[in-house]
């Protein structure tokens, strides 16, 4: 997984301006709104090259490369970019009750083709790291 929090670029008296990302070619952008404790993801891509980028709240990630035992956990947040390796595969805990955030695809899976290139995990990534979702959601709140 590759995570950047990416800086503001501009900032005047109206707000902010952050570049998501720079001459990247995707063929898909979708935008997720999630409320706290929902479970998104849990899946790779053999073809497809997923980016996410968080706009509001905060989310547990968790992720594990190809032919990997080792399952990579973060917290994301406003501003956070992460891209996945095709294979790798990648699961959102939403923390917050309002998380929104956008995904962004080169490859063939989007509109009607969503599920032609998504690999479900039997079991749930927090789950083979050992954990459950009311578990990471109390460790977030204390």
């Amino acid at each position: 997984m590759i995570h950047i929090r990416k800086p503001v670029n501009f900032t005047d008296a109206r707000g902010d301006i952050v570049d998501a990302f720079v001459s990247r070619p995707f063929e898909h952008g979708v935008l997720i709104r999630s409320k706290k404790g929902a479970v998104r993801g849990n899946h790779f891509h053999q073809e497809s090259l997923q980016c996410d980028f968080v706009i509001t709240g905060r989310m547990a990630v968790f992720s594990r490369k190809a032919g990997s035992d080792t399952i990579e956990e973060c917290v994301v947040g406003p501003n956070d970019w992460t891209e996945w390796e095709k294979g790798e595969a990648h699961e959102f805990i939403a923390l917050d009750d309002d998380v929104v955030f956008m995904s962004f695809v080169s490859g063939v899976r989007g509109g009607e083709a969503y599920e032609k290139d998504t690999y479900r995990l039997p079991v749930a990534l927090h789950e083979l790291a050992g954990k459950t979702v009311d578990q990471i959601l109390a460790r977030e709140t204390t």
